[in-house]
């Protein structure tokens, strides 16, 4: 079985980011770079899937600049077998569907099995790419799985959605996007870091990917940043003293007044 898993490096969650001065971009001189931790859930589950079965590839896939390399890397000391970096100019700035495209070209030469994505990238939490990725693939696809079965005829997927719990069959091939709760990551050993610095990465550009470049990047975005802003600095709360039925009405009176949510 070829599994394919899509990947994207992001910056760490506990990064204090800034915006640059001409307000479209996020300056990346102190960002911190680590897997989009909902794909690391894919990667994680690829891999089981492997394992149990006793045979298969993982690839692992990523779109990025040079640094996004070490983002593959960490996925091939998880235990994936190789790697393939999407890198060129034209690539930059691109949206959900640019990025889908993109990876679309690179996955479908490859005749996967099985594809997997995060449900999301923190950062932009777009939660597009992996159902675009799909739909360009021409596959079925489940999102947001949080217990996936291979069966004789496909798969199965389990899906918490509100207020139940929903089970869905596909045949293979077919695009899971992992949901928090799917598995538990598994840490890198120091075998592991070690062989990935042997395991193959390969680059490829638009042009090896047969892309028109205005398909991909800012010039083939539906979707543009037109401005980025910090959230407002959060207000401090009140404490209300005086009695219920004083406090009540005040609460209701700032509620209206001042909040206008009622």
């Amino acid at each position: 079985m070829k599994i394919v898993v899509a990947v994207k490096q992001v910056p760490d969650t506990e990064t204090k980011v800034t915006i640059r001065p001409d307000g479209r971009s996020v300056d990346e001189s102190s960002i911190t770079w680590i897997v989009n931790p909902y794909d690391e859930f894919a990667v994680e589950e690829a891999l089981k899937i492997k394992e149990a079965r006793g045979e298969g590839e993982v690839v692992v896939v990523t779109v990025g600049p040079a640094r996004a390399a070490t983002a593959l890397r960490t996925c091939l000391a998880m235990g994936a077998d190789r790697g393939v970096h999407l890198s060129d100019p034209a690539f930059e700035n691109s949206d959900s569907l640019g990025l889908a495209t993109i990876l679309a070209a690179a996955i479908k030469p490859i005749g996967a099995d099985l594809v997997f994505a995060g449900q999301y990238a923190v950062g932009t939490d777009n939660r597009q790419v992996g159902v675009m990725l799909a739909e360009l693939l021409e596959m079925p696809h489940v999102s947001v799985v949080t217990k996936l079965e291979l069966t004789a005829g496909g798969l199965s997927a389990h899906r918490e959605i509100e207020g139940g719990h929903e089970i869905v069959e596909s045949p293979l091939p077919c695009v899971i996007t992992a949901q928090k709760g799917l598995n538990e990551p598994r840490y890198a050993s120091l075998k592991g870091i070690m062989a990935a610095k042997k395991k193959p990465i390969e680059e490829k550009d638009a042009a090896a990917l047969g892309l028109d470049k205005g398909q991909v990047g800012e010039a083939g975005a539906k979707v543009k940043i037109s401005r980025l802003e910090m959230p407002p600095p959060k207000q401090p709360g009140r404490i209300f003293k005086d009695d219920v039925e004083m406090a009540v009405r005040e609460v209701v009176r700032l509620l209206h007044e001042e909040a206008k949510v009622i």
